[in-house]
This record gives structure tokens, sequence and C-alpha cells, in this order.
């Protein structure tokens, strides 16, 4: 690609979300389900000093988005990470990264999903006592959301901004309450951890700041990319950092020792000291809120993935069909939903977490990669790219960041993601020669 170069421009979409609802996409995105668990499952492992782990995961999440900031700025193109590493490295890595990304959204959503419907068979059993109880809630969720998505981004995203807010009510509640119940022995400083335990505590613990990826996948529909970008995926990092640590300072606080021993509801459990009953109720009515958020958030921006593929003859063009009326890709919407939905009666979070902790981080790798590739090709998008003094050493920060952190993931984990990768690859091809026969012969 030469230094003059320029991504393809998409007609159709149009460009509505700013800073408020790409910032509270990502939130939406980040702050799911997990962090009403992830506080005792850290604590196992670090005991006090679990607050160490969310400052690394913070710091490496910071290398990586403006990795992400960089590459976003010179690629405004719907399919996020996903475009960027196509852009710069052609299209069969961009289809592998594509893969990656589209198999963690959609087997966390389907899980999620799952999730949600025995969150709301815990608070409300009537509505999930039979399988066809739970058929129905699933179903709900999937057709209400991909409906309104379908009939604008703008509507999606007022949803999305909606969601953010009442989900983050109680959790907010749990901090500013709960702030007064600290007792100071229960979070002292008990030495630096060993690096294994702190690894292996940061490989589990960064998923709780994974969402980026799925808040960029409607670049195409940003107002202002090089701008809307950095600011939005900065203001929601600096936000989720600051509330993660705050809860886990609150449980670890109230709880002490016992912290570890709620695998489950942790949060609940700390709310009950303090709050009694209610509180247990709040944080499990926030943790069915969370998880219904980031399927809204999900919803907004995983179909692109779809779209791209189509729009970039991966799959076949009518999947990059965009609605006449309402200018939303309302195939790509249904497809995602419908196969989601097909997934939601198997997929669990133990499942998941084989593919997802080492497919997000190779995304996340790629990406880091693309950034620096853009930036020596000096690509342009719709603006000023974002540029400054050391830029380029951010993206090589992140990838050794990434590889360390891989370090602690195991075989298993590693093969999974190579079996999926493979099989993508023989996809590749397999399209590849389909279409160089449907091609006249000069």
């Amino acid at each position: 690609m030469s230094p003059d170069s320029s991504p393809p421009k998409e007609h159709g979409l149009v460009r509505a979300l700013g800073v408020p609802a790409l910032t509270a996409n990502i939130v939406n995105t980040t702050i799911g389900a997990g962090i009403f668990v992830l506080p005792a499952l850290v604590a196992t492992g670090l005991g006090a000093a679990a607050p160490l782990a969310f400052l690394v995961c913070a710091i490496a999440m910071g290398l990586f988005v403006t990795s992400f900031a960089m590459a976003g700025s010179r690629v405004s193109l719907t399919g996020g990470l996903y475009a960027y590493v196509e852009v710069a490295f052609g299209s069969y890595v961009g289809f592998l990264a594509g893969i990656l990304y589209f198999l963690t959204a959609v087997l966390s959503v389907s899980g999620v999903v799952n999730v949600f419907a025995t969150s709301v068979g815990i608070l409300a059993p009537q509505l999930v006592a039979t399988s066809v109880g739970r058929f129905i809630v699933i179903l709900f969720v999937y057709g209400f959301l991909a409906a309104i998505n379908i009939r604008g981004v703008r509507i999606g995203a007022r949803a999305v901004e909606t969601v953010t807010l009442i989900k983050l009510v109680p959790l907010i509640v749990f901090v500013v309450v709960g702030i007064f119940f600290i007792r100071p022995e229960a979070i002292a400083w008990p030495g630096w951890p060993g690096s294994k335990a702190l690894g292996e505590s940061v490989l589990l613990l960064i998923f709780a700041f994974v969402g980026i990826e799925v808040a960029l996948m409607p670049s195409g529909e940003v107002k202002q990319p090089s701008r809307t970008v950095p600011r939005a995926i900065y203001a929601a990092l600096a936000i989720t950092t600051l509330l993660y640590i705050m809860i886990q300072l609150v449980a670890q606080g109230v709880l002490g020792g016992d912290l570890s021993k709620h695998p489950n509801s942790p949060l609940a459990e700390a709310a009950l000291q303090f709050l009694g009953n209610f509180g247990r109720v709040l944080m499990l009515a926030g943790a069915t809120i969370s998880a219904f958020g980031f399927v809204t958030s999900d919803i907004l921006s995983s179909p692109r993935i779809i779209f791209a593929f189509g729009r970039d003859g991966v799959l076949p063009s009518w999947f990059a069909h965009i609605h006449p009326r309402f200018h939303t890709p309302d195939v790509a919407i249904v497809t995602y939903a419908a196969i989601a939905f097909m997934l939601s009666f198997s997929s669990t979070f133990q499942q998941l977490a084989v593919l997802a902790n080492v497919a997000v981080l190779l995304l996340y790798l790629l990406c880091c990669l693309a950034a620096l590739q853009l930036t020596r090709c000096d690509v342009r998008g719709d603006g000023p790219p974002f540029i400054f003094p050391g830029a380029k050493l951010i993206p090589v920060l992140a990838v050794l960041v990434i590889i360390w952190i891989l370090a602690h993931a195991t075989a298993k984990e590693f093969a999974v993601t190579a079996v999926c990768l493979g099989v993508a690859s023989l996809l590749f091809l397999v399209r590849r020669l389909m279409v160089t026969r449907a091609e006249p012969v000069s």
C-alpha cells in the first residue's frame, strides 16, 4: 500500500455516533456481567493485592486502545479491528482477524444471554419455569434488539445509552454506600505477588476490560472518527478502570478473606452486609441488567462484521445489504441474531473461556501490528490521523505486553484457537477458488 493510499469509502450508512454515544457503547460493552463475579476470582489468586491486577490491566489496555485509536483514526470503515487489519495486511489476514472477532463475539453474547435467562429465572421464577418460558425470553431478547437496531443506528445507540445508565446505578450505589463500610485491615497491602499469580490473574481479568473491539465495529457510522474514536475510548477506559478498582476495594474491604468464598455472587454477598437483603437483590438485578446491557451493545456492533465480510466479498454480497428506508445492515443483523439465538441454548462461560481468552488477545495483537503498518504507510481516512511524539513505540510495547499475557495461557487454549484459524483458512481458500472460477476468462 502506497503512502498516499486511502481505504475504500462506504455509501448508504449514516454517520450518527458521536463521542457520548460511542463512549456509552464502549462502557456498556466493557462493563458486563463479569464484574459481578470477577472480584472473588481475582481475590482467590491475589488476596488483598487484587487491585494491582486491575492497574496492570488498565495499563495494558491503555497501550492497546492507543494502538486502536491510531488505527481507527486512519481507517473509518465499518468492521472495527477487522477493517484495520484488512486494510493494513490484506484480505486473508483481515479475514482471520474477522473470524477471531466473530467467534469470540457470537459465543460470548450467546453465553451472556444464557446467563441472562438464568438470572431472570432466579428473580422471576414464573417467567422461566419451563423450557418454553426460557425459549420465549431468549427469543424476545434477540428479536427486540434486532428490531430496534434495524430501525436505525440512532435508535440502537439511544437504547445503549439508556441501558448503560440503568445498569451503572447498582454498581455506583454499591461503591458510594459500601466505601463507608470498608475495614482497613481487610485491604492492607500483603506484599508484592509472584509473577505467575499476577500473570494468571491478569489473563483472567483482562476480559473485564474487553469490549472496545465490539464497540468500534460500527466505525463507518461514527462522526469524525479521527476525533471521536480516541476521545471515546480514553473516556471509557478511565470510567471503567476507576469503577472496577472501587468495586474491588469495597468488596474486599467488606468481606475480607471471605470474598473468595463467594465465586458466584461476591458483590451481592458484600451488599448484604451493609444494605441487607435489599442490597443483595439490587446486585442480583444489576447483574441481570448488565447482561442485557452487554447484549444491547453487541447487537448494535457485532453484526457489522458480517456486513464487512459481505462488503469485501468474503461472504456473498447480499450479507452487505442495507435497508433502503432505515439505512442499516439489516441482513447482517438478522443473521447474527439468528446464529446467537441458536447458540444460546448450548453455550456457557466455561466453554467460551477456552477460545475467548486467546482469540481476543490474538485479535489485539493483529490490530497493534496493523497500527504500525498503517502508520508506516501513512494511510489516511476522513480526517487527520491520531499522531503524537513517540506514537510508533506504543504498538510495539502493546505487542510485548500481549505476548507476556499469552505466556500464561495453556497449550489447549492455543490448540483450540489454531484449529479455528485452520478451518477459517480453508473456508477462505474455498471462497477464493469459487470466485476465481466464476470470473470470465479473458
